[in-house]
């Protein structure tokens, strides 16, 4: 069975956000709060992907 690429790529945008938040925690100096932003910006990020089916 084929997998589809959209749920593969959902997938990848909590870790991205996740990078892109300790990427601005490293250069802000505010480690946990950032990490959180990073991670509720993948999810939201997922859903809205997940939904322009």
């Amino acid at each position: 069975m084929k997998k589809d690429k959209k749920k593969d790529l959902a997938g990848l945008l909590i870790p991205g956000g996740i990078m892109i938040g300790m990427g601005v925690d490293f250069l802000l100096g505010t480690m946990p709060a950032g990490l959180f932003i990073g991670l509720g910006c993948g999810f939201v990020g997922m859903f809205i992907f997940s939904k322009k089916k």
